[in-house]
């Protein structure tokens, strides 16, 4: 997560990218034509659009924001079966984790739309919106406190 942030922090994805699901395990896991291309033209597209907006939350001095941690709601999560949401493999996913932040003396936090667990270590796969209806980045239920999380479904 200290990775995620400072992609957040620096609006790079690039510098996010540890913290992002590993683009040979999503081809592993995915049952679709052009795992690769979809890896790299959607899904880490959209986490850098994400990343993009969460960046512009913490306003004129981002540097100054800092991470306080990361709330996972452990009964959030669940197994995806094989063949659910186009996957060849069976996996773990978490959603609705929250970043919370203190910037200007106030915490904050945002949402991580969905996780994946890969042989162990959890992913961001999702940052702001899992299906999104425009080109743009998302922010997951920016919030001034910690934030509720409120159980979603998958894919």
């Amino acid at each position: 997560m200290s990775a995620l942030w400072a992609g957040v922090v620096t609006d790079s994805s690039r510098r996010a990218l540890p913290a992002f699901f590993p683009e040979a395990a999503y081809v592993q896991l995915k049952a679709i034509a052009s795992a690769s291309s979809d890896w790299t033209d959607r899904l880490f597209y959209d986490y850098g659009l994400d990343i993009a907006s969460a960046h512009a939350l913490l306003g004129p001095d981002p540097a100054a924001a800092r991470l306080i941690g990361v709330e996972v709601p452990e009964s959030f999560g669940h197994w995806i079966d094989p063949g659910v949401c186009f996957n060849r493999i069976g996996y773990y996913e978490m959603p609705n984790a929250r970043v919370v932040y203190r910037e200007d003396g106030q915490v904050r936090s945002f949402g991580i739309a969905s996780m994946i667990s890969w042989r162990g270590v959890w992913y961001v796969v999702h940052l702001g919106a899992i299906l999104r209806a425009s080109d743009s980045g998302t922010v997951d239920d920016a919030s001034v406190g910690a934030g509720t999380s409120l159980y979603s479904g998958t894919c």
